[in-house]
Parts: C-alpha cells; sequence; structure tokens
C-alpha cells in the first residue's frame, strides 16, 4: 500500500468519531464532512506546483507564489458532493466535474449514470472524491472514465477507507495516490465498510429511513 497515505491529525480524528456515530444529525454530517475534506486538501494538494513573481510589500520587493496548475475535482456522485466545498476552500479557483456511478446491490459493481467534466482536464491535477473506498470498484471505474478524456495527474481523497479497496485501487491504477483519514478494518458480506460510518450519501442528505 505505498500508495496510501492517512492523514494524522488530531482535527481529524475528532471529525472522524463525529462522523461514525450514529447519533449525528445530517447537518451536523454535511458540514463536519467538508471541515474533514478540508483537513485531507491539505495532504492531497501538497503536490501542486508554484510559480514565482514578484510582489511589493510596504518595505521591499520580495519573492511571491502562485498555484501553476490548473485543478479539477470531480465528486463521485452522490456522496462525493459532500467534499467539494472542503477540497476547493483553499482553492475557489478550481473547477469541479461531475461522475454519477451507483453500486447496482445485487452484483455489487458500479454502475456509470452521469458525466461532466470540464475541458482541459489532460493538463489538469484531478482530485477525485468520495467519502468511502470500499470495493475500489467505482473509484477504479471513475479514474478509468477519466484516463480515457485524457486525464494524466490525479490524486484519490476519501474519508474511510477498506484494505480491499485500496488495493483493487493501487493494482487497477498504482500511480494513483490515496489519501484518506483512516484505514479500516474489512468489508463486510454486504460490501459495506467496517467499522464504517453507514451510507455516507444518506447521512449527508438526510435520505435515512
Amino acid at each position: 500500500m505505498d500508495n496510501l497515505t492517512i492523514v494524522d491529525h488530531p482535527l481529524l480524528k475528532r471529525d472522524l468519531t463525529i462522523l461514525r456515530n450514529r447519533e449525528t444529525p445530517h447537518g451536523v454530517f454535511r458540514e463536519t464532512l467538508s471541515d474533514a475534506a478540508a483537513i485531507l486538501a491539505y495532504e492531497a494538494l501538497r503536490g501542486l506546483r508554484l510559480a514565482e513573481f514578484t510582489v511589493q510589500t510596504p518595505l521591499e520587493e520580495t519573492t511571491a507564489y502562485e498555484i501553476a496548475d490548473e485543478l479539477i475535482v470531480v465528486p463521485i456522485l452522490r456522496a462525493g458532493l459532500g467534499m467539494v466545498d472542503g477540497v476547493v476552500r483553499f482553492v475557489p479557483e478550481a473547477r469541479v466535474g461531475h461522475l454519477g456511478m451507483q453500486r447496482d446491490e445485487e452484483t455489487k459493481q458500479p454502475v456509470d449514470y452521469y458525466s461532466n467534466i470540464p475541458g482541459g482536464i489532460d493538463v489538469a491535477q484531478v482530485v477525485v472524491v468520495d467519502p468511502m473506498l470500499a470495493t475500489g470498484g467505482s473509484a477504479t471505474q471513475a479514474i478509468q472514465h477519466l484516463k480515457d478524456r485524457g486525464a494524466r495527474r490525479f490524486t484519490f481523497v476519501c474519508l474511510v477507507a477498506a484494505p480491499e479497496g485500496v488495493r483493487a485501487l493501487g493494482e487497477a491504477h498504482p500511480e494513483v495516490d490515496i489519501v484518506t483519514a483512516a484505514l479500516d478494518r474489512q468489508l463486510d458480506e454486504n460490501a459495506f465498510i467496517r467499522p464504517g460510518l453507514g451510507d455516507a450519501g444518506d447521512r449527508i442528505f438526510g435520505t435515512t429511513a
């Protein structure tokens, strides 16, 4: 799992505890997920390239920096939407694509249903976001879809990952870095992450029965 980074930060551990708690209401869940995504973004965006220029301080000229990379954030719908605001909080000029995938509950395989990706993805740094990396099927298929559109530089950001998903994504796309808050124990017989945090999409949008 050389491509895996687990972000170790006390604020992230606190936020993950709130998100795991089944008693957390969906409004608090949504806000906390955005905050956690912002912390993960610090690590995920570490490789962004900089361009130098000069600015005038009140006292003298000095070297300054700006982000040189085009950044495109692609949430895997629908749960990935809950992470977008956190990821772009510090790079508001980032563009956002959308890639819709849902899990077939019989086959446990991802099914595409929507794609709207900005142009210029072939030269951009692409950050794919989804709260959960479970079987790795959706993440693997999403990245392949983006590669087919010309994308070449990726980071995958999730809140919680299962070992099975990390292995699957690493085998299919070994060049893709994975940034997460936690590597959980395993998948259960229904391909849910244990201990996990339940269905992230339902908890973000308040659609739990």
